[in-house]
């Protein structure tokens, strides 16, 4: 049995464990000092919070929008490069994610921070690099352009979110810098682990110039403005 589902499992009992213990006051607190990551926790010596906020999810929209993701992702990845590698690239790519962005003072020491997203990024990348044209009857799309997109879509609310369109909105609660950041550290990874990397890339940007001239096509026809918060 693939590991993947395993961590998919975790993502769910740890959810529900969270969710259930937080709903009192004093859960609450206790919940947010002993299962979500801050660099506060972690320099009070509870070091365990960078490994358990990576399961638990802050509602039931965060955990069902990550699932479909970790499946698609972390089942093709897992078959690839093996349970220990995939493993190594998930808990690699969720903790610098969870680390990088208040030692750089993007966020304050006191940010929580939990979910899973920056982790499955880490795990897209590769993915990207490595099998581009891989199907996901999940999304209906190869994974590589799945990657891509929702890269490009973090990746510009990070620095231009109004490149989105206008009247969009992003939620403010969401560490997209995070995403990012878990996206690169998979870079390398894929680079190492596939002799075509270069070649896919040129795929994934190939399949995401085709996407974008054809939501510009539909937009044309439909007579509406192109707004790239549909992605």
């Amino acid at each position: 049995m693939r590991v993947n589902w395993f961590l998919m499992l975790g993502c769910v009992v740890a959810s529900l464990y969270a969710w259930q213990a937080a709903s009192t006051p004093a859960g609450e607190v206790w919940v947010e000092q002993n299962l979500v990551f801050s660099l506060n926790n972690f320099y009070a010596g509870r070091v365990w919070t960078i490994f358990t906020a990576l399961f638990v999810h802050a509602s039931v929209a965060h955990l069902l929008g990550n699932l479909p993701f970790l499946f698609v992702f972390g089942n093709t990845l897992e078959k690839m490069i093996g349970r220990n590698n995939h493993l190594l690239v998930f808990f690699l790519g969720g903790f610098t994610s969870f680390l990088l962005p208040p030692l750089l003072g993007i966020y304050s020491p006191d940010t929580l921070m939990l979910g899973a997203s920056a982790a499955i990024f880490t795990l897209a990348a590769c993915v990207m690099l490595m099998s581009p044209l891989k199907w996901s009857w999940v999304f209906f799309a190869p994974q590589g352009l799945v990657a891509i997109i929702y890269f490009a879509l973090n990746a510009a609310i990070v620095t231009d979110p109004s490149i989105l369109g206008p009247g969009i909105t992003f939620d403010q609660s969401v560490a997209y810098i995070a995403h990012v950041i878990g996206f690169t550290v998979g870079v390398p990874f894929g680079i190492a682990w596939s002799a075509k990397w270069k070649k896919n890339l040129l795929i994934t940007l190939g399949l995401f110039g085709v996407y974008i001239i054809l939501i510009f096509v539909i937009s044309a026809i439909l007579g509406t403005p192109v707004q790239f918060g549909t992605f």
